[in-house]
C-alpha cells in the first residue's frame, strides 16, 4: 500500500489508516508547504507505521505504478486526477482532507460536480475530474474503494455510498492518542489561528480585532495556522495577553497530549470535529465564535 499525501493532516490520516489496517505502509509526501517535513519527522519519532517516507515534487509516477493499492489524501487534486486517469490502481482508500471529505463523498454520489466546493475549473480540469470519477466508480463496482474518515458523514450518505459499492470506515484517532506525549501548555486557554485572512474570507484588520478581543477576555496561548501570513502572525505576537506557540505541527498532533481541561476557542473550522475527539475525556471546552 502506498499513501500519497499533500498536507500535514493527510499525513496524520495515513498513520491512522495504517494503524487501523495493522500494517506498515510506504508514503509519498508532496513537498507542498509548511509543516510537511516537521510533521513527517514527528510521526516517525512517535512510531508511525510507515516503512518509508519519500518527499516528492509532482506526481510519483514510478511508485504509483509499482504499488497499485493507493491511499490518497486529496481526491480532488489535479495530480491525483491525472494519475488515476493514466494508471490503473487496484484499490483506492480516500483519506481525510478536512471538510472536503464530505464534498468528495457527494461528488462520488453524483450529487455535485467532481471539484472542490466554490471552485471554478476550466474544461481540462473538468474532463480529468470526470475521468478520475469514472475510474473510482469502476473500482467501486469491484468494491475496491473506501472512504476512511474521522468526520461524521451522516447515516443517509454512508448508506448511499454503500449502495454505490464504496465502503466507509470511521476512526477516532486511536493511534494519535496512543502515541501522544503528555503536553503541558503555558496556560489553560488556547486560541486557534485561522487561514481565513490568508484565503481572503475575512479582512485582516477584522481578524486581528477578534484575536485582541479574545485576549482581553483572558490571556491565550495562540497556535498559528500553518498557512498564516507572517505579517498577521507578527501583529498577533505583539498583542498583550497573547503567547504564540509555534510547533511546526498540525494542531491535532500538538493537542493530543493534553491531560487536563483547557478552553479551546476558534473561528469556524473543521478542526473542531477532530479536536473534540482528541480532547474527549479531559473535561475541555471547545468554543467556536464569530467575528463581531
Amino acid at each position: 500500500m502506498l499513501a500519497w499525501v499533500e498536507s500535514p493532516f493527510q499525513l496524520l490520516s495515513a498513520a491512522e489508516w495504517a494503524h487501523a489496517a495493522g500494517r506498515r505502509i510506504s508514503v509519498a509526501m508532496r513537498l507542498s508547504g509548511p509543516q510537511m517535513e516537521t510533521t513527517a519527522a514527528e510521526l516517525l519519532r512517535r512510531g508511525a507505521p510507515f516503512s518509508d517516507v519519500t518527499p516528492w515534487v509532482g506526481i510519483p509516477w514510478g511508485k504509483l505504478a509499482e504499488e497499485r493499492d493507493w491511499a490518497v489524501g486529496d481526491g480532488f487534486s489535479g495530480q491525483f486526477r491525472m494519475a488515476a486517469s493514466v494508471l490503473r490502481p487496484r484499490s483506492v482508500s480516500l483519506l481525510d482532507d478536512g471538510a472536503n471529505t464530505l464534498a468528495l463523498a457527494d461528488a462520488l454520489l453524483d450529487r455535485t460536480p467532481f471539484r472542490r466546493p466554490r471552485r471554478h475549473e476550466g474544461r481540462a480540469a473538468r474532463l480529468l475530474g470526470d475521468l478520475a470519477k469514472h475510474r473510482l466508480h469502476a473500482l467501486a463496482d469491484r468494491e475496491a474503494v473506501e472512504v476512511f474518515t474521522v468526520f461524521p458523514l451522516g447515516e443517509q450518505r454512508v448508506e448511499a455510498l454503500g449502495t454505490r459499492g464504496i465502503a466507509t470506515r470511521h476512526h477516532s484517532f486511536a493511534w494519535t492518542r496512543g502515541a501522544a506525549d503528555p503536553l503541558e501548555l503555558p496556560g489553560d486557554r488556547v486560541l486557534l489561528g485561522s487561514a481565513l485572512p490568508t484565503d481572503g474570507h475575512v479582512a485582516t484588520p477584522d481578524y486581528l480585532r477578534w484575536v485582541a478581543g479574545q485576549a482581553r477576555e483572558a490571556s491565550v496561548v495562540y497556535l498559528p495556522h500553518r498557512r498564516e501570513l507572517r505579517h498577521v502572525l507578527d501583529n498577533v505576537r505583539r498583542m498583550p495577553g497573547v503567547r504564540v506557540l509555534e510547533t511546526g505541527l498540525p494542531v491535532e498532533l500538538v493537542l493530543a497530549g493534553i491531560r487536563r481541561p483547557i478552553e479551546l476557542v476558534s473561528l469556524q473550522t473543521s478542526a473542531s470535529t477532530t479536536l473534540e475527539l482528541l480532547l474527549g475525556g479531559t473535561g475541555s471546552v471547545i468554543r467556536q465564535t464569530a467575528l463581531v
